[in-house]
C-alpha cells in the first residue's frame, strides 16, 4: 500500500478495517478473540488496546502465512473445544451474517475445516479453489503454483475459514511453506 500505517489501520467509514472484522467477529460472541499481529505490532496492539480491550494480541515476529498465524494463537487458547475461525484482518465489508453461514455450513456438514470462498470475475491474483469430481474441495492452489487450467477457475480463497479445534490442533504443526510464496 505504500503507506507506514500498516494496512489493518486504514480508515473506511470512520473505522478501521480491523475494528469493522472485531465488530463482525464479536457479534458471535466468541469465548476468545486473538489478534495475531505482525508488521506495525505496536501501532496495531495500541490500536485493539483501544477499540477492543477484551481481545488478546498475540505476535507473529516472521510473517509466514495464516497457517502459521493459527498455529501461533493457538498457542494462546489450548485444550479449546469447538470451532475456530480464522479471519483476515483487512476485510471490513465482513459481516455478522457471513460468519453466522460459515459457522451453521461448518457445523451442520460435521467439517473439520470449512474455506470462506467467492466466484469473482477477475481472480487474477488469488488463490484458486480446486473442486474433485463431486465438487468437494481438493486443494487450493495459489496463483504462482497454479496450472494453466486452474487459473482459469473463478472461485478463489477468501483467505477465511472454520475449523474442528480437535481437528486442526492434530494438523496445524504439519503445515509446511512448500509452494511458490513459501
Amino acid at each position: 500500500m505504500r503507506s507506514a500505517l500498516p494496512k489493518v489501520l486504514h480508515q473506511i467509514a470512520g473505522r478501521s478495517l480491523l475494528v469493522h472484522v472485531i465488530e463482525a467477529a464479536s457479534a458471535l460472541e466468541p469465548e476468545h478473540l486473538i489478534v495475531v499481529v505482525g508488521h506495525g505490532r505496536e501501532q496495531v496492539i495500541a490500536h485493539v488496546a483501544e477499540f477492543a480491550p477484551w481481545a488478546a494480541t498475540v505476535a507473529q515476529t516472521e510473517q509466514r502465512g495464516t497457517g502459521h498465524a493459527l498455529r501461533i494463537a493457538m498457542a494462546e487458547i489450548a485444550g479449546l473445544v469447538g470451532p475456530i475461525v480464522v479471519l483476515t484482518g483487512d476485510t471490513p465489508l465482513l459481516t455478522r451474517g457471513t460468519l453466522e453461514r460459515l459457522l451453521v455450513d461448518h457445523q451442520s456438514a460435521g467439517a473439520q475445516a470449512t474455506v470462506l470462498t467467492a466466484r469473482v470475475a477477475d481472480p487474477a491474483g488469488y488463490g484458486r479453489v480446486v473442486r474433485d469430481e463431486s465438487g468437494a474441495l481438493a486443494r487450493i492452489v495459489e496463483q504462482r503454483d497454479a496450472e494453466p487450467a486452474e487459473l482459469d477457475i473463478d472461485e478463489v480463497n477468501s483467505g477465511m475459514y472454520a475449523f474442528d479445534s480437535g481437528a486442526v490442533s492434530a494438523s496445524v504443526d504439519r503445515l509446511t511453506t512448500d509452494n511458490a510464496q513459501q
